[in-house]
């Protein structure tokens, strides 16, 4: 896409509120599953229907679903991992319900806290927004670099926090959408005014790595805000080791480039560039920074007092921005070089992501 597209929304209109749907796309499951689905029995104000939307599942998610009491919708021949079971669903789904309804979709191993959905929802009566979504913090295990997650989870939730809600990305956690939103990201799909590199004209673009990201670029060029309030938090699953997140950030990482590809340079994609760019000089900088260290350790050094103050500096931001997960937490991010490691491994994830993208090598979900 060369340029955004407009859309009829009335900014500042009143949206009725209809019934709501929770969709839990689920893949092997059976370890989260139950608290997920309790989690939504336990909002005060809980959806009116839920389907858990099991995908090739060899294990118990489908029997503990429906012993919890939830409809289970069963995909047939997806290979398309969780877009592509969200569209099979969404496709049945959608015709049965009004302009007003609302959608929610969650990862299965997330736990909405209890007053998600009513904020979510009534959040939603401004017209204006195409989506709301949540802030989430890192769930317990993992050992040291279940840590560091939780620590960057915090930091994340801080930073929206303080601009108001106004994320970047309506995350797959958790995010509630209007149905006559989703109707309208499918028209423009089959239209042309948005990307379907897929050619199937449904909600989620199957070909992408980041179908959450992806959604949220195209209710962004189709006018509508998106919003993460401070009240819509949630706790959600980290990965327990270095090879799992290594994976998950490179498809994360890797998967935001691409969108931005797809969508091309407009308006809307302008501040997304833009930290693409500062990512991409931020592993430059580090490159250099190791590199002089290593050249500096070889040679001999001293310690040169405006270094040392910018350490300190450095050392502080890390302790305050993680203030709200305790002391023990913050004396972790004192010492700075504890936590360079997994600075240095998410710099070094993101390179990969770059050469994946700019190469073309085949993609990994």
């Amino acid at each position: 896409m060369s340029s955004a597209v407009s859309s009829t929304v009335s900014k500042g209109t009143v949206r009725p509120v209809g019934p709501l749907v929770a969709l839990l796309p689920a893949h092997n499951e059976e370890a989260s599953i139950g608290a997920a689905l309790d989690s939504l029995r336990d909002q005060t104000r809980p959806p009116d229907h839920i389907i858990v939307v099991a995908d090739n599942c060899t294990d118990r998610t489908v029997e503990i679903a429906r012993e919890r009491g939830a409809e289970v919708h069963e995909t047939v021949d997806n290979s398309h991992k969780k877009a592509g079971a969200l569209n099979q669903v969404l496709e049945q789904l959608l015709p049965t319900m009004g302009d007003h309804a609302q959608v929610l979709v969650m990862d299965s191993d997330c736990t909405l806290d209890p007053e998600f959905l009513a904020v979510a929802r009534a959040n939603l009566r401004e017209g204006s927004l195409g989506g709301v979504g949540g802030t989430f913090r890192g769930g317990p295990g993992g050992g040291l670099v279940g840590t560091f997650q939780r620590n960057e989870y915090a930091r994340y939730e801080r930073d929206v926090r303080r601009l108001r809600g106004k994320a970047l990305v309506l995350t797959g956690t958790a995010s509630v959408f209007p149905v006559s939103v989703l109707r309208e990201v499918i028209a423009a799909r089959r239209d042309g005014r948005l990307p379907d590199n897929s050619g199937a004209g449904s909600v989620y673009d199957l070909r992408v790595l980041t179908e959450d990201n992806e959604l949220s670029l195209a209710l962004l060029h189709l006018g509508y805000s998106i919003l993460a309030p401070a009240a819509c938090t949630l706790e959600t699953e980290v990965m327990p080791t270095w090879r799992a997140l290594s994976d998950q950030r490179l498809r994360w990482k890797r998967g935001a480039i691409e969108n931005l590809v797809d969508y091309g340079w407009t308006r809307v994609t302008l501040r997304y560039w833009g930290r693409q760019l500062l990512s991409f000089l931020g592993v430059l900088a580090t490159l250099l920074y190791v590199g002089s260290l290593v050249a500096a350790v070889g040679v001999g050094f001293t310690l040169h007092p405006f270094w040392l103050a910018l350490t300190g500096v450095f050392a502080l931001e890390r302790v305050v921005t993680v203030r709200a997960r305790g002391v023990r937490q913050m004396a972790l991010a004192a010492p700075v070089v504890i936590e360079f490691v997994f600075d240095i491994f998410l710099q070094a994830v993101q390179a990969r992501a770059f050469a994946q993208a700019f190469l073309g090598t085949e993609r990994k979900w």
